[in-house]
């Protein structure tokens, strides 16, 4: 490469996420433009119950974001993350093709049911035929999701050179901005499309984000020749698996003293293929066995240090990881529950009449103004007093969001104990419009857009950052595995606690008929979990030891630079002018 293309390449790549953000508008365009909502047209269109319809989107959620895992592996093991994600979007889009006409053909969808219609109570149910298609097109957008979130964020992150001290600099407000793109499409989502779907059609509300999503796609691949790519290093499942197995070999083996004891290739061996090698650390001593020099050389006998730690750097975030279950749970909430207590009150503004989905439209306006002050104003003003480039810590930044999701599930039970005042007071507890403004749940919709800004950010920078180099998409599906695991959560406690509240004669706390609910109770139920789970999350954190920050080091011949523990090692080598080439790529 010339060095006129590599500066234009040095330049792109300086801001060379814009175009990834785009991609990640669109994207998150198609996807919000279908969670939003779907909870109603379950219940409205395919004529399901408020469990049922509810279960069947945190199933659908949980899935979207637990299938990232597979994709992490497959890009960090095979494809690389810039082809897993081509051919996972294109799955992608052809899921979102699938929905669209799954829910504009009418042979595909039961006849409507409601006032004025042939069926009034809405006995006449989809068929077989009609919800397997509905969902087979939801399950492949799962499938492709799996290849595109894990991928897409840590490509955008990995177009900044960490030992660049400016491209580092605009690295660490990265994920802010990140986010950022990401509620703008939602945004748009919950506003125009959740309209659209509304009071136009749901053939247009899918075909809008379905476009959204090709044009994505070929805004990414236009781009393609000024990415930095990152080529595979190797199933890092395996790299875990032979740590653990040859650790459990020799269990009864000592560890040496001295970290220099155990096995660890030379400087020349990483330089030669520009690999990252990581010091050794005193957490988690028993998997050091895997290190101790044996007879053996089999990889499922003698690991390298390197692998060791990096397995060690994977487990330590594991309990980070779990307390992270808990507000994903909260998260799925404002999708199912929060949209449905929306659709019993009063929508009304002059003639026109606010879909209740739209009000998840506060949790990212909130979001998007929370993110712009704390990337401007908060962190150069606290930096000042932490000495921290982030301002405060990622932890921090993550307890912050745990407290407001505390808040948030308080407030949500007030205001649930409000609205159902208001049905005493007007005897509506066999169903109807309460005449209480849908604003009444504007505070938990707010609140949650802070909770966002602080949890949500934190937590997929964390992963990323914290995870080992040639581990960086597996370390980003952590985030997006918590979100997975709390949606299956979440449809596993609406089911135990809608059946537990109705025995021994009980009415229970969710029914069909959230008139005649008690979701007050079920709220400050979570209100006591998130409390539980901010002190386990302080308990854990409290023990979690950071990467330190990168540096850089000559020795015998060979720069070394540091990124955390972990060093990227190559070989000096002057050229005529005498300056230092780096035999790395």
């Amino acid at each position: 490469m010339s060095g006129d293309s590599e500066g234009a390449q040095a330049e792109y790549t300086k801001d060379g996420s814009v175009d990834l953000k785009v991609y990640e508008v669109f994207e998150r365009l198609a996807f919000y433009g279908i969670q939003s909502n779907l909870v109603l047209y379950l219940t409205n269109k395919l004529h399901e119950g408020t469990v049922t319809s509810a279960n069947n989107v945190t199933n659908w959620v949980g899935t979207i974001w637990m299938t990232p895992t597979i994709g992490a592996y497959i890009a960090d093991a095979y494809l690389g993350r810039y082809w897993t994600f081509i051919i996972a979007s294109i799955i992608y889009l052809m899921g979102m093709c699938l929905l669209t006409l799954a829910v504009s053909v009418p042979s595909l969808k039961p006849p409507p049911c409601g006032a004025n219609t042939s069926d009034p109570n809405c006995t006449h149910k989809a068929s077989p035929l009609q919800f397997g298609i509905f969902f087979t097109a939801l399950y492949i957008l799962a499938v492709g999701t799996g290849g595109t979130k894990p991928n897409i964020s840590t490509i955008g992150a990995d177009q900044f050179d960490e030992f660049d001290p400016r491209e580092r600099t605009q690295k660490l407000s990265f994920f802010n901005w990140w986010m950022f793109s990401i509620f703008f499409g939602n945004l748009f989502a919950t506003t125009v499309l959740v309209y659209i779907q509304d009071n136009v059609g749901w053939t247009l509300g899918y075909a809008l984000p379905t476009i959204g999503l090709l044009i994505s796609i070929i805004i990414f691949v236009v781009g393609t020749p000024f990415y930095r790519h990152k080529l595979p290093s190797g199933s890092p499942f395996t790299k875990m698996a032979r740590v653990f197995v040859a650790a459990s070999r020799k269990w009864r083996v000592l560890v040496p003293d001295h970290p220099k004891e155990l096995h660890e290739l030379d400087f020349e061996e990483y330089a030669s293929k520009g690999k990252y090698r990581i010091d050794h650390t005193p957490s988690l001593r028993i998997l050091d066995k895997a290190a101790v020099k044996a007879n053996s050389v089999s990889p499922w006998m003698l690991c390298t240090v390197t692998h060791v730690e990096e397995t060690k750097q994977m487990l330590r975030m594991i309990p980070i990881l779990f307390a992270a279950f808990v507000p994903s749970i909260m998260v799925a909430q404002a999708n199912t529950l929060f949209v449905k207590q929306g659709t019993t009150l009063d929508r009304n503004i002059g003639h026109f009449k606010i879909p209740p989905a739209s009000l998840q439209a506060f949790i990212t306006v909130t979001m998007l103004i929370a993110v712009v002050i704390y990337d401007r104003w908060f962190i150069p003003f606290i930096r000042k007093w932490t000495k921290n480039p982030r301002g405060i810590t990622l932890l921090q930044r993550f307890g912050i969001g745990l407290v407001f999701h505390i808040i948030v599930m308080l407030v949500a039970s007030l205001s649930e104990r409000q609205r159902l005042n208001a049905v005493k007071a007007h005897r509506l507890e066999g169903g109807g419009e309460i005449p209480v403004t849908i604003f009444i749940l504007l505070p938990q919709f707010v609140l949650m857009g802070i909770a966002d800004a602080f949890l949500e950010v934190a937590k997929i920078e964390f992963f990323y950052d914290q995870a080992p180099e040639t581990m960086k998409s597996l370390g980003t599906s952590y985030a997006q595995t918590s979100l997975g695991v709390g949606n299956f959560l979440s449809s596993y406690l609406l089911t135990k606690v809608a059946q537990i509240t109705k025995k021994n004669g009980h009415e229970g706390w969710i029914l069909n008929n959230l008139n005649a609910s008690h979701l007050d109770y079920y709220y400050a139920f979570f209100t006591i979990l998130n409390l539980l789970n901010l002190l386990f999350f302080l308990f854990v954190s409290w023990f979690y030891v950071y990467k330190v920050e990168n540096s850089h080091e000559q020795i015998d011949g060979f720069e070394i630079m540091k990124d955390g523990n972990s060093s990227v090692v190559a070989k000096i080598q002057p050229d005529e002018d005498s300056h230092a080439n780096l035999l790395v790529s």
